[in-house]
This record gives structure tokens, C-alpha cells and sequence, in this order.
């Protein structure tokens, strides 16, 4: 059995020791200062010696973790500028306005944080004031991630400066009247203040590394020069759980994202307890971020502990800090000071003997209120030192108090976040330690005040001018006026009009082929950021990788291996391909960074983020409702789509599904194409509505999500007649009629409509064939291309029709007159045609492949559903029966003859 205290071998043990004497000397030093002095100071000898390594670039282990204090000591601290008094009662201001209006708004039911921003307000005021650059200035400004509970201070401050009344404050969390304030940041709700919505926690921190890699991106590409531009994401520790939190941190480190900075709230405290009871958070998150390759500053203590730390001469304090579990730190928060003398100061007769310097006053001063986040000095040192570092992001680790200054009902406690309001009493004791003009008269029948300096007042005047002097006010979102970009040239559209011919073709590559042809156009072609998650080579893009490059900021520093092909791999520092390795959401974070740079960067790009269907909105849905949150514009495309077209890989692959949940975002335009032309037309139409003309009271903040197949199949020609854009635009079309198709019924046949959508639109055709042959039942076959969007406009009528206004659904308008039932087949459940069934006259029934995908052929998959062509004419002949057209005993044969 190994000895667990034995040194285990390292791969030091793997290189020749060219002087074993020197060695020996070494390790015989150590054993003497561990043996003499002790290990803590063997141990603190080793970590400074390690340090020193690293800072002349020795090539060793970096330290994941240092002792648990500041990483800019006082002494090293710059100078703070500006008017720290004027700053303090600016903060003081927002902390009560903040506490105020969710207090206010409690009274109505409708919820609200207070403990946040109370534990937060100096990491957003001394930004606001010295860092946070606006986008009145040179380049795009800053773009800030702020944290979602925080939300309320962040008005408060908006309120301080001019932008926000009293009426709005008042009408926190109630938005129905038209002059309220979301509860969290949301652009589209309140689209001039917040750029990002963070509360969905996890994917602020995702995107904001996204946003800065984006950033990048455009700068390399000769877009637009936004360099001077950082991404400042305010975050909480116990949001830091989250995996999408640090999904990405390795790709900020590799590609050196020295624009961006994480300030994490360290306040120990999650929504209902300690984030790390029984551990040290702030150590974990060291670990983590320095693992990652980040640059870490830790600031966790006010100036008051710098008495204690120069009594420190043994080093038992730092000792003692690293030892406390966090949730005993939460609790020295709520004790007296009797309490954290024998808990704390006891437990090393070193310690108790500096406690006895100590007054009462001085202990309570460090353990309840004397935080790094909650002196500017100690922030402003850490967002210079942050701002300042080149070649690597920035994390900022900033111990907080959860409730700080709201008072001792408040601070650290377990339940604070579900705290929703202040007593008069708790009000007017808060006023006193914030030391705020507000008198007692001011509280009318138990209602707190709002209180404001005035719009001339001295505080107000410094705030606008630091504001100023930045570039203007943030947070803020531009909606800039953008031309509209030109339609690309017909030609590329066009070409798809004639079909295929004799070649069969997958729509997925003829949504490809189209877009090769767009990225060539003169205008428009450079806009195109192409995001695909490592999956270019199953969707036939790597004939794009030649042409457009792949981005790398490092370019390519070796030869590819296939070099010596037509379509060999190339990286390179303009690349227009953003292909983000084995990530759906890093996709997606990236797709929603360049669908947003209309607003963020005044810069319409045009992403399109091309995955497996299974894979997008089942993965990342969240996400897609923040793009949708977030006014992003662009085409989703979800590939080898459906559940029976992608053979052989089986339920986990097998997409039943995804219009399903798409069809729940208000912002998604869902399409599911069957031909080649039908995508070339949504193109166009979605190029048109969101980055050209809009047409009246036309959306223009909308995305497109395609699905697209597969399976080689023949590429019909565009049939003839007017309207056929509109109906593929619109949701639904008839594609052919029993007769169009050629095929011989009799003139009184049984009639029925045939409905499909992508794929099964073939199946429909085969079963068209069957009927009129075998059966002799004439079948039209309409192509819905859109279920969704003739829901939409269908509920649109149905809203209009309450306003007194008569208007015909598009659904009920093109299937006027359309003889017999109607039968719906799709690739997917048999929800998805069902979106439509209500609006629909003619009988209606419906086909789809519900349940588990499985693993077989294609045939085989598609009649386990009941979704083949034989399926089809069954299910049609048994509509027909039970309307008296066909003989009962047809059906009966039908199943027999094909076998189901």
C-alpha cells in the first residue's frame, strides 16, 4: 500500500538533476526555516519565492490561490481623484432613492431587492464616475453587464441625474400604464437605458466575454475600430455557481481579452444563504479565474483592518482569515464584539494578545462595516490596476456586506434578499448614518420620500459633469440612425428558381450555397459573420474557409494539414468565420454580440449561427429569449433538422421539437422550407425586414430561425403565378393541385387538401400519387412553410376583431374555397401543424412524428411514426371515410396493401 504522507513522484522527477548538491542545499534550507521559524513562514517564503519566479517569467506552476487579502496593499494604492466627499453623498442619495422605491413599490405586491445595490453601490459609483465611458464620446463607449438585482440603484442614479421622475420610481415593476420601470435590466422594455439583460443568471458573464471577443473581432475585420471600448461585467458570487458563469473563461484568457473586466460582488451570501458555508468563495474564485489564465485582484479589506494587519507580526491574523470558513464571517457580521473576541481573536494566543489593543469600537468597525467594496480607494485602486493590465482579462474579487448601511435587521442576513421594505423607523436611522437632508416631517402618512439635492444642487452638478467628461450618460443604449443596408443582388437569389434538375439537394446546402453567393456581394457581403459550433465540415461550409478565413486573433502560426486541398483550413486574423468549437451557447453568445451591434457599435452585422436543430433551442433557449430581450436581429438556422431525416443517430439527435419552443419567443419568425426557392425568398424577405426599409409599424427587432434538412432530394423549380412570395412569406401556399401534377382522377374524385412543411412536403407528394392511382382521390398539396407565422397573423386578427375591426386570418384566406378536409404532416410533433387547426374551416386532422427519435433508415423511422407516404394515403382515406367520400372498407385495404 502507498504511503499517503510519502512525496509522491512529479514530472520534476523526470529531468536530470545537473547538480544534486546545490538541490540538497535548497530543501536542507527549507527544513531549517520550517523547523526554526515554523512551516507558516517556510510556507510564506515559498509562496514569495514563486511569486518572483513568475514575475521574471521563470517558466513554473503559476499560485492558484494567495492569502486572503488585498492584492494592492494601502501603501500601493494611487492617488483618488476627483471629490471623495462629493462622491459619498452621491452614493448616499442612490442608497436611499434605491430603498426607497422598492420600498414604496411593496405596497402594491410587486416585489423588489433592496440588499444588492446596498452591498454594491461603491463598485457602480466609482465606475460611473471615473471609468464607465459613454457612447457621447469617440468609438461605441463601454458596455456594461450591470447585475440584475442591482437594478434598482441604477435608477436611483438615472433619478439623481435628470433622466428618470419621481412618476417612474414609482412605478417600479408595474409597466401595464406605459411610464413604468422594468424590474431588471431589459432593452426591450425600457430600450434607451439598459443595452443587456443579465437576470437569467449565468448568461451575463457568457456574453459579456462574447461581447468583448466581438469587439475584437470587428476591430481585426476593419469594421469598425472599437479598441478603446471595455466590457465591465458586474456579477454576484453565488451566481458564479452558474456554468455558463465560467463556461468561457479559458477563451478570454487565450485570446487575450485584456478589453474586458469581471467585478464580482463577494458578499458570501446567495439568494436564501451562504454561497460557500463551510469553504471561502473568494479563494475558490481565485483558483478558478487564475487556473484559467485571468489576471486576479482580490479586494476584500477597508482601511480599519490596516491597524490590525501592521499588529500582524506573526502572521497569525492572515493565517486566521484563511481559516474561517465564510458563513462564520457572515456571522461575526450580526455579533458583538465580546463574540468575535473569543471566536475569533481566541482560537491563537497571537491573536488574543493583539485583541487586547483593540477597543470594542475597532473590532466591530473591521468585522461589520470596513469591506474593500465598500471604500472607493480601495475600488478605484482595483478597476486602475484592472484597466491598466495588458494580456490577459481581469477579474475583480470584492468582499461586500449584503445589506450594507440598510442596518443591523438587514446586514448578512440569511433571508435579506427576500426583504422587501424598510420601517419608517429603520428609514429614518438609515438617514442618520447616510447623514441625508430629510426630515422627519417629510414622512407623510408612513410614506418614505424620495429625496434629490436639487437639479442645481452641487451633487448633482459634479455627477453630470464626471458624466460628461466620460462621454456621457450610462448605462445607455443608441439606437443609432443606420441606412438601410442595400438589398444584395437578385442574381443570387434568383438562381435557385429553376431547381435542381436532375440533382438532388439537401436544403441545408442550398441555404449554404445561397449564403456563399451573399458574401460576395460588393455592399452587403462583409457584414456577414458566419458562426458555426465545429460543425462547418456536416454542413458543407468548408468550401468557405479558403475565401473567408477563420478568425483567430493569433492568425495561423503553423501549416494546416491540408494545406496541399482546394479547401483547406485557414485561420487568420481578419476572419470572417466564427467557428467556436464544441459550444452552443458560446455560439450563441456570439451570435447575439453581432446581432446587437446595430445599437451597441452602430454597425448592422449580419450573423447567421447554423447548428444541429436538436441542439439549439432544447440547449439554449435561455439564450434565444435574451436575444429576443436584447433586440437582436439575424438568422438562426437549425440543420439536419426533423425527427426521421437524420439517419441513424438516433433520439438524442432526432429534433421532433424545436418549432415547438421557438414558437413561444415573440421575437422568432419560424420557417420550416421544403425547396430550395422557398429559402431564397425568406432570405431576401428577412434581409428586407431587418436591416432595410421597414415597412409602417413594422418590427424590425426580429430574428429568423430556418430548419433545414439533409437529405438529398430533387430541388423543384419555383412554380408560376402571383402570389407565391407572399404565401411563402406568409406561411402557406399551394404548391400543386391533383391535376397540375399530372396525374389522372376522375372528374367528380373525392377531394382533399394536403398541408406539409419542409420535408414531409416529398412524403405529401408521394402520397398525392397514391391517391390518385390506387385510390382515385384527388389531393392538392399546399406548402406551409410557416406554421407559426400563420398563428401569428391569425391571432393578430383575433385581437383585431376584439377592437371592433374585421379582418380575415391569411390561413382562412388562402384555403378559401379549398375543396374537402384538410391533413397537416410535418417532420416534427403534431403540435406544431396544430398551431394552426383553429383557424382553419375545412375538417382538419394532422400527422407528425411524436415520441423519442430512434436509430434506423430513414423509410423505416418515418412509417415507426406514421409519416411515410403509405401513412399518408391511409390517413386521408380514413378522413375521407368518415365524411361518407370514400367507402369505410378503403381504408381497411389501404392498411393491408401497404403493410401497416
Amino acid at each position: 500500500m502507498t504511503d499517503p504522507n510519502a512525496i509522491q513522484p512529479s514530472a520534476l522527477d523526470q529531468l536530470p538533476d545537473r547538480d544534486p548538491e546545490e538541490t540538497a542545499e535548497w530543501q536542507a534550507s527549507l527544513d531549517a526555516v520550517a523547523r526554526e521559524a515554523g512551516p507558516h513562514r517556510a510556507a510564506y517564503l515559498m509562496r514569495r519565492t514563486l511569486e518572483r519566479a513568475e514575475a521574471g517569467g521563470i517558466a513554473l506552476p503559476k499560485l492558484l490561490e494567495t492569502d486572503y487579502v488585498n492584492t494592492i496593499p494601502t501603501a500601493a494604492e494611487p492617488a483618488m481623484p476627483g471629490d471623495p466627499e462629493m462622491e459619498a453623498r452621491i452614493t448616499a442619495w442612490n442608497r436611499w432613492n434605491a430603498a426607497a422605491m422598492v420600498t414604496r413599490g411593496a405596497k402594491h405586491g410587486v416585489g423588489g431587492h433592496i440588499a444588492t445595490f446596498a452591498s454594491a453601490a461603491w463598485l457602480y459609483e466609482t465606475g460611473f464616475n471615473h471609468f464607465f465611458r459613454g457612447k457621447e464620446g469617440d468609438g461605441s463607449g463601454d458596455q456594461l453587464y450591470i447585475q440584475g438585482h442591482a437594478s434598482p440603484g441604477i435608477y436611483a442614479r438615472a433619478f439623481l441625474d435628470g433622466r428618470l421622475t419621481e412618476a417612474h420610481l414609482d412605478n417600479f415593476r408595474q409597466e401595464a400604464g406605459g411610464n413604468g420601470l422594468p424590474s431588471y435590466p431589459h432593452p426591450r422594455r425600457l430600450p434607451w437605458l439598459w443595452e443587456f439583460p443579465t437576470v437569467s443568471m449565468g448568461l451575463g458573464p457568457l456574453s459579456a466575454i462574447y461581447q468583448a471577443r466581438f469587439n475584437r473581432y470587428l476591430t481585426a475585420r476593419g469594421i469598425k475600430d472599437v479598441s478603446d471600448s471595455h466590457v465591465w461585467a458586474f456579477l454576484g458570487d453565488g451566481e458564479m455557481d452558474e456554468p455558463e458563469s465560467t463556461a468561457a473563461l479559458a477563451l478570454a484568457a487565450r485570446e487575450e481579452l485584456d478589453n474586458l473586466t469581471f467585478v464580482i460582488n463577494c458578499n458570501l451570501q446567495r439568494l436564501d444563504g451562504p454561497v460557500r458555508a463551510n469553504f471561502k468563495i473568494v479563494q475558490e474564485l481565485e483558483a478558478q479565474f487564475r487556473g484559467a489564465g485571468w489576471n486576479v485582484i482580490k479586494t476584500l479589506w477597508g482601511s480599519a483592518w490596516d491597524e490590525l494587519f501592521a499588529l500582524d507580526t506573526t502572521g497569525a491574523l492572515v493565517r486566521r482569515l484563511r481559516e474561517v470558513p465564510d458563513a462564520q464571517v457572515q456571522t461575526y457580521q450580526t455579533r458583538d464584539a465580546a463574540y468575535i473576541r473569543e471566536d475569533f481573536f481566541g482560537k491563537d494566543p497571537a491573536l488574543a494578545e493583539m485583541a487586547r489593543l483593540l477597543s470594542d469600537d475597532k473590532i466591530l468597525e473591521c468585522f461589520h462595516l470596513s469591506r474593500g467594496g465598500h471604500e472607493a480607494s480601495k475600488v478605484y485602486a482595483a478597476y486602475r490596476a484592472a484597466v491598466a493590465h495588458k494580456g490577459a482579462p481581469t477579474v475583480i474579487l470584492a468582499q461586500t456586506v449584503k445589506g450594507h448601511t440598510l442596518g443591523q435587521g438587514f446586514a448578512s442576513k440569511n433571508a435579506n434578499h427576500q426583504m422587501k421594505k424598510l420601517t419608517v423607523d429603520e428609514f429614518k436611522a438609515m438617514r442618520d448614518r447616510l447623514d441625508l437632508p430629510i426630515k422627519d416631517s417629510d414622512f407623510v402618512d408612513g410614506v418614505v420620500p424620495y429625496g434629490h439635492p436639487g437639479a442645481d444642487s452641487p451633487e448633482v452638478r459634479y455627477l453630470q459633469e464626471r458624466r460628461a467628461a466620460l462621454g456621457g450618460p450610462a448605462p445607455a443604449r443608441r439606437t443609432h440612425a443606420l441606412a438601410p443596408l442595400p438589398a444584395p443582388a437578385e442574381k443570387a437569389f434568383a438562381a435557385f428558381d429553376k431547381g435542381s434538375g436532375s440533382q438532388n439537394v439537401a436544403t441545408t446546402m442550398a441555404f449554404v450555397r445561397l449564403v456563399k453567393d451573399l458574401v460576395r456581394d460588393k455592399e452587403t457581403g462583409r457584414r456577414w459573420v458566419p458562426i458555426v459550433p465545429d460543425e462547418a465540415r456536416t454542413f458543407g461550409m468548408e468550401s468557405l474557409f479558403p475565401s473567408l478565413g477563420i478568425y483567430s486573433p493569433k492568425g495561423q502560426t503553423y501549416e494546416p494539414v491540408d494545406r496541399d486541398q482546394l479547401m483547406y483550413y485557414k485561420e487568420a486574423k481578419n476572419g470572417q468565420i466564427l467557428n467556436e468549437g464544441i459550444t452552443e451557447a458560446g455560439s450563441m453568445a456570439e451570435f447575439i454580440a453581432a446581432s446587437t451591434a446595430y445599437a451597441t457599435h452602430g454597425e448592422a452585422m449580419i450573423p447567421f449561427y447554423i447548428f444541429y436543430s436538436m441542439f439549439g433551442w432544447q440547449r439554449t433557449a435561455d439564450q434565444m429569449w435574451q436575444l429576443g430581450d436584447q433586440l437582436g436581429r439575424g438568422f438562426l438556422v437549425g440543420a439536419t433538422a426533423g425527427r426521421t431525416t437524420l439517419t441513424g443517430e438516433g433520439l438524442q439527435h432526432a429534433d421532433g421539437h424545436s418549432p415547438v419552443i421557438a414558437a413561444t419567443n415573440p421575437a422568432a419568425l419560424t420557417y420550416d422550407p421544403a425547396f430550395a426557392y422557398e429559402i431564397a425568398v425568406i432570405v431576401r424577405e428577412g434581409l428586407r425586414r431587418m436591416y432595410g426599409e421597414a415597412r409602417p409599424g413594422e418590427d424590425q427587432n426580429v430574428f429568423y430561425y430556418l430548419t433545414v434538412y439533409n437529405e438529398p432530394l430533387p430541388q423543384p423549380a419555383k412554380p408560376q403565378g402571383l402570389g407565391i412570395d407572399e404565401g411563402i412569406v406568409k406561411g402557406l401556399y399551394r404548391f400543386n393541385t391533383a391535376e397540375s401534377a399530372g396525374l389522372s382522377v376522375p372528374a367528380n374524385a373525392p377531394r382533399i387538401q394536403l398541408l406539409g412543411s419542409g420535408t414531409a412536403i416529398h412524403w405529401a407528394l408521394q402520397a398525392q400519387k397514391l391517391l390518385a392511382e390506387e385510390w382515385g382521390v384527388a389531393a392538392d398539396v399546399w406548402s406551409a412553410t410557416s406554421w407559426g407565422e400563420l398563428r401569428r397573423d391569425a391571432m393578430e386578427a383575433d385581437e383585431a376583431l376584439l377592437r371592433g375591426e374585421e379582418r380575415v386570418p391569411y390561413v382562412r384566406q388562402a384555403l378559401q374555397g379549398a375543396e374537402g378536409p384538410v391533413l397537416a404532416v410535418s417532420d416534427y410533433m403534431r403540435q406544431v401543424p396544430d398551431q394552426i387547426a383553429q383557424w382553419v374551416e375545412q375538417d382538419w386532422s394532422s400527422l407528425g412524428a411524436d415520441g423519442f427519435g430512434l436509430s434506423d433508415t430513414r423509410e423505416a423511422a418515418r412509417r415507426h411514426f406514421g409519416v411515410d407516404a403509405p401513412s399518408i394515403a391511409v390517413a386521408a382515406l380514413a378522413q375521407l371515410a368518415r365524411r361518407g367520400e370514400v367507402k369505410a372498407t378503403a381504408v381497411k385495404e389501404a392498411r393491408e396493401k401497404y403493410g401497416l
